[in-house]
């Protein structure tokens, strides 16, 4: 009777898709970037140098602009296209988007890194990391010859 008891007040675990879980993880990545993004304006010289048409070491122009969407809009869209793609594709879009955001997140650290960014580079690889282990993962169908 107790075993009858305990089944019914067990919480179902739900598993989650290969592609639902990777749509999540980009989006957990995008909402870091936004994030540390907005945190930075908050750093000193921050709004002064940007004023000034510089960033780091970049002025900024209309192709420093479009680089930084085109770096920015490609996770974001993996957040739609995990779910949408074939698995085949997915797999492999994922796993080199991914591995080419990895040294990205890390340059963001040149210069002046504050702690925050620093632990939000951390997060955001590991998410990333995550990213590539799933896709790498990502199950086999059995196929049964006749």
């Amino acid at each position: 009777m107790n075993s009858e008891k305990t089944k019914k007040n067990e919480l179902e675990d739900i598993k989650a898709s290969v592609k639902l879980k990777l749509a999540s993880l980009w989006s957990s990545l995008m909402f870091l970037i936004i994030y540390l993004d907005y945190f930075h304006l908050y750093m000193p010289e921050s709004l002064k140098d940007m004023i000034a048409g510089k960033v780091y070491v970049f002025n900024i122009t209309q192709g420093f602009l479009f680089a930084a969407l085109a770096m920015v809009a490609t996770p974001a869209l993996l957040i739609f296209l995990s779910i949408t793609l074939p698995a085949k594709v997915n797999r492999w879009a994922n796993i080199i988007t991914a591995a080419i955001n990895i040294p990205l997140i890390l340059f963001n650290l040149a210069g002046v890194a504050w702690v925050h960014m620093v632990a939000g580079a951390i997060i955001q690889v590991i998410l990333l990391g995550l990213i590539i282990y799933y896709a790498w993962k990502w199950p086999k169908v059995e196929t049964v010859n006749p």
